[in-house]
């Protein structure tokens, strides 16, 4: 089972979305207080189980609408994703993929750990 791990960073608070082998599948901003961080949290829970996935990385795909997984290649021709929720806002990211398949891999991990991950602090 997956978990939201919360860490104080300098700049503020952020969580982590692991899966159940540890490994990061989403990571957030940094937030200014704990309380937004949980928000933070909540909005993945909610917003991911109905997002769909718009691919940024193929020319002409069609546009989905919000919550949705926006997923396209960064500037080192790697796959990544971010989760918009319903106004727009991205409130996860993911780390970059060598192949496509692992992002939507990604992707269908966050869609089933996310809603029942426990939320624990970082030490």
């Amino acid at each position: 089972m997956g978990k939201f791990v919360i860490k104080t960073t300098k700049a503020g608070v952020k969580f982590d979305l692991k899966a159940g082998n540890g490994e990061i599948i989403a990571s957030s901003e940094t937030y200014k207080s704990l309380a937004s961080c949980k928000n933070g949290i909540e909005s993945v829970r909610k917003n991911s189980a109905k997002a769909e996935i718009e691919d940024l990385s193929v020319e002409g795909s069609p546009v989905v609408k919000h919550p949705k997984f926006q997923m396209y290649l960064d500037k080192a021709g790697e796959y990544r994703f971010r989760l918009r929720a319903t106004n727009g806002q991205v409130i996860a990211v993911s780390e970059g993929y060598k192949k496509k398949a692992s992002c939507v891999n990604g992707i269908e991990s966050i869609k089933k750990n996310a809603p029942d991950a426990e939320v624990v602090t970082a030490e």
